[in-house]
């Protein structure tokens, strides 16, 4: 089941001349390009926060042996290790 919630919405007068001709030359409702455009709009910002991490590796051997286990106290000391800190 669909439900409707009327709503109003301000757009620039341009704008809304643009989508009424649109809207009649494809016979359909501004509604019902309103809706499609929302759509459109809410899946391609869904597509697009979906983050994916690209693989980066030096010389592709992962992370050093005595790190791969490691806590972050251990990478910390490795990372200063011979600076004086």
């Amino acid at each position: 089941m669909v439900l409707y919630m009327k709503t109003t919405v301000e757009i620039s007068d341009p704008l809304f001349t643009e989508a009424r001709i649109l809207a009649a030359s494809e016979d359909t409702s501004l509604r019902a390009l309103i809706e499609e455009g929302l759509r459109r709009l809410l899946e391609e910002r869904r597509a697009r926060s979906d983050f994916v991490l690209r693989r980066a590796t030096f010389c592709g051997r992962g992370l050093r042996p005595e790190i791969r286990e490691g806590s972050w106290e251990r990478i910390r000391d490795l990372i200063y290790e011979g600076r004086g800190a």
